[in-house]
Formats: C-alpha cells, structure tokens, sequence
C-alpha cells in the first residue's frame, strides 16, 4: 500500500505526534470545525467536563493534510485510533480533501459521532466560552487548549470566525 494522508484540523496542527513526510493545508467539505465534544479527561473532567474540538457536519474546515509513508500505515493508524477513539467519540472515515497547491487526495478523518453521550454540538459562543473558561483536566486547561489552536490556526493564515468569537469572550471575562 502506497502513502496515504491524514487531515488535521485541532490539536493534531499543532502536535501530530506521528512521522509524515510531508504536510499541506487542505479543505474538507460537508464538515466544520466545532468545540463540540465534552471532554472528560484531558480538558475537563466528568463533574465540569471542557470541550474540545471535533468535525461536525455542515460547511467546511480548513486544516493541514499530512503525507504518510505507507510502510508506516499501521503504526500510524495505530497511534491515532489510540488517541482519537479512547472513549469512541469520533468515527475514523476517509474524505476528500482539496490541496492548496492544487489537486484532491483521500484522507483519514476523525468526524464526531453525534449519537455519543460526549456530543455537544449547536453551543452558541457564549456558553462554549463559559464551559472552556472554567474548565481543567489532566492535560491542562480548556482555555489553554482553544487559545494554542487558535494561534497555531492564525500562524498558518486559517481563519475560524466561531472559534476567534468563542476567544474573544474568553478574553473579555
């Protein structure tokens, strides 16, 4: 099996955590970038869970895709099923996404499952500001997490208005 590509639209911009061999940004349609996921370990915990961001349908997200060398495709997969799927939140598919520089390649996507007790699409701002900003788990705070990806999406010119929004009111309390 040749090279395959994973699409990153969250922490896996600013921490990947596996080899690639190359990485460009790239748009995925018919999926959005959301803080849609209640998190309950990593920022948050049960009794004041975070959130953390997933691909929720509708609209569009741009990311970064990640070229995998294929004979690393399992260690690979592996590596990402054991961080996505700990509580089977997100559901591994494969889209197209389009490349900057031009053309189309599958890639490995993590969607939100939206029938998981974890799901908490359709939060306007100011309550996602409100559970990010009192929210703190074992990787840290919530706030923190929405803020790096946020400087890391602003870095690689990507502009994500909801999330710049949901950071604003953060910034205001």
């Amino acid at each position: 099996m040749g090279d395959f590509w994973v699409f990153g639209y969250g922490s896996l911009i600013w921490r990947p955590g596996f080899a690639h061999v190359e990485t460009r940004r790239a748009h995925l349609h018919g999926y959005r970038r959301s803080l849609c996921v209640r998190s309950y370990v990593h920022r948050g915990t049960r009794e004041r869970p975070g959130l953390v961001l997933g691909l929720d349908r509708g609209g569009s997200c741009v990311g970064l895709a990640f070229r995998v060398p294929g004979d690393l495709r399992e260690e690979v997969v592996g590596y990402l099923r054991e961080r996505e799927l700990v509580t089977n939140v997100y559901l591994e598919r494969t889209h197209m996404v389009r490349l900057d520089a031009g053309g189309k390649v599958e890639a490995l996507c993590y969607v939100v499952d939206r029938k998981h007790e974890q799901y908490a699409g359709g939060l306007h701002e100011a309550e996602a500001a409100r559970i990010v900003a009192s929210a703190v788990g074992q990787s840290g705070r919530n706030e923190e997490y929405v803020m790096n990806t946020l400087r890391h999406l602003e870095a690689l010119g990507i502009r994500d208005h909801w999330l710049e929004r949901v950071a604003g009111q953060l910034d205001a309390s």
